[in-house]
């Protein structure tokens, strides 16, 4: 806390300014004392007005007296408390401090009833069911996804998730792992968790519904599509429909391809991990919505941020790890989708970032509502004039770029309609890959300022490991190896020679950093 020109600055993240004590209508402070316990804590400062000014309490003895038994009569259970007095400048104000309470949830009690608030922003709201049953499970440490059901286990199997664990860590499955995983207990029962990840599953709220829309608004659909089942194949599913309507344009470099595509493939995989994980499966109706605009792609699912805060106000580079699901976040982290340390928010905007198109203003975008959290993946190759010709995207890439034109053959109308939208200028990821991996072998012409020698082909696994790294910088030579289908030890020799030739570098440690393509930077004109 701080005092600047009589002004109170709290530093507190939670607090209420109360200029003072309301005798009579105890509600309108108990629900911020109750709604600080069941959520991260916070404080309320006596004798402060709403803009901060301190304006000083007549008697703060009494005052927190009166403060300490109204919250000790009308509050169950009690949360735990600290009455702190301020002076300054002949002034004294109080402040309540309230702790983060660890037997949730923390009740408001008057004539008979119960009522329990939670903090959203910077306001005290009373609590849904959904969130009162969040607070229920807090309270007894104990999290949805963990809760035993009593459906057998033995009636249920869980191959696509053994075939799933085997494709991505390249292990053997042991359904000993269900168990030691949290998705059937040790006498055989499933968890909610276990629930979600049985091959049939049937849990109604476990839902994607998929739409790519005509423009920028929701107007028209081009495509809507719901898929109901368990959440490895949501994932699978999910992935699918944003690459079937994204696109990815591609430039001739010396002597490799480029691709240049409308959004990171690994940050947005990070962000559907993210909705999945980090939903709210106690809202029965709700499911996770992938809509897909010309200039956007958003993920919303149910549930905010557990704390009460708004992500929007929070810098996601210091926002801890809070698991609402931590059962199914395991399960996500032993399939090698996400780290364990839970720094998916700031991946996604680093692995943005580092796609050679990425332009300032462009990073993903969080925002919370009362019951919904938002992510926004911006369309690099768009502008306010629609989507941008691939000799623009390559000049502002590389200066050295000459606006070659595009081979037409592999660029599509994709969707059919906008047409003046979606120009022929981007080409097809999969046709333009092959076609364009013949026009680099040929090398036929001096570009890009080689007047010496005609560029020679870098061959076809170094440009696949190229696309790789534009893909998900993040992807480690052994997963290149196992996709490509040689040797790790082949894939380091050519991920060495990339290096030499001054195309591919690394940044951060071995574990945890990214690969770059080098791109010469636009210089100034």
């Amino acid at each position: 806390m701080q005092i600047h020109n009589n002004t109170l600055i709290a530093e507190c993240s939670a607090y209420d300014f109360k200029e003072m004590l309301e005798r009579k209508k105890v509600k309108s402070w108990l629900k911020s004392v109750s709604a600080f316990a069941n959520t991260e804590g916070g404080s309320l400062f006596y004798g402060v007005d709403d803009d901060g000014v301190i304006v000083g309490l007549e008697n703060p003895q009494s005052d927190a007296d009166f403060i300490s038994e109204t919250i000790k009569a009308r509050l169950d259970p009690v949360p735990e408390i600290q009455l702190i007095p301020i002076e300054h400048e002949g002034h004294t104000l109080l402040e309540v401090k309230v702790k983060a309470g660890t037997l949730t949830p923390y009740y408001y009690y008057q004539d008979g009833t119960r009522t329990a608030y939670v903090r959203v922003g910077n306001e005290s709201v009373e609590c849904n069911s959904q969130q009162l049953l969040s607070l229920v499970l807090k309270g007894t440490h104990m999290t949805w996804d963990s809760l035993p059901t009593q459906v057998d286990a033995s009636k249920h199997s869980f191959i696509i998730l053994a075939n799933t664990f085997r494709e991505q860590t390249h292990q053997e499955w042991n359904d000993k792992y269900l168990e030691s995983f949290g998705l059937v207990t040790p006498d055989g029962k499933l968890t909610n968790a276990g629930l979600l990840f049985v091959d049939n599953c049937t849990v109604f709220q476990s839902r994607i519904f998929c739409t790519r829309w005509t423009g920028l608004y929701k107007d028209d659909a081009i495509s809507s599509v719901e898929h109901r089942a368990n959440l490895v194949l949501l994932l699978k599913y999910g992935m699918d429909f944003i690459k079937n309507y994204t696109m990815s344009g591609w430039v001739k470099m010396p002597n490799y391809r480029l691709n240049l595509p409308d959004y990171s493939d690994r940050a947005i995989f990070e962000g559907l991990v993210n909705h999945l994980i980090h939903r709210d499966y106690t809202v029965m109706g709700g499911e996770v919505h992938i809509d897909i605009y010309d200039d956007r792609v958003e993920l919303v699912s149910p549930g905010a941020m557990l704390d009460g805060t708004q992500i929007q106000d929070r810098d996601i580079f210091k926002v801890p790890s809070m698991r609402r699901n931590p059962v199914i976040a395991d399960v996500f982290t032993q399939l090698d989708y996400m780290e364990k340390r839970g720094s998916g928010l700031r991946k996604m905007r680093e692995l943005t970032e580092k796609l050679p198109n990425f332009l300032q203003g462009k990073e993903p975008q969080y925002q919370t509502e009362a019951t919904s959290f938002y992510t926004t993946f911006y369309n690099l190759n768009w502008n306010e004039n629609g989507r941008i010709p691939v000799e623009e995207v390559a000049n502002r890439v590389n200066s050295t770029l000459e606006k070659y034109p595009v081979n037409e053959e592999s660029s599509v109308e994709r969707f059919g309609v906008n047409s003046k939208s979606f120009v022929k200028t981007f080409g097809d990821t999969q046709e333009s890959s092959e076609k364009g991996s013949e026009i680099m072998q040929k090398g036929s012409e001096k570009k890009f300022g080689d007047s010496k020698n005609k560029s020679k082909s870098i061959g076809k696994t170094a440009q696949k490991i190229i696309d790789f790294v534009i893909s998900d910088p993040s992807m480690s030579a052994e997963t290149m190896a196992y996709k490509i289908g040689i040797s790790s030890r082949a894939v380091e020799k050519h991920i060495s020679k990339l290096r030499s030739m001054g195309i591919l570098s690394r940044e951060g440690a071995d574990h945890g950093g990214y690969w770059c393509i080098v791109i010469n930077p636009q210089t100034e004109q």
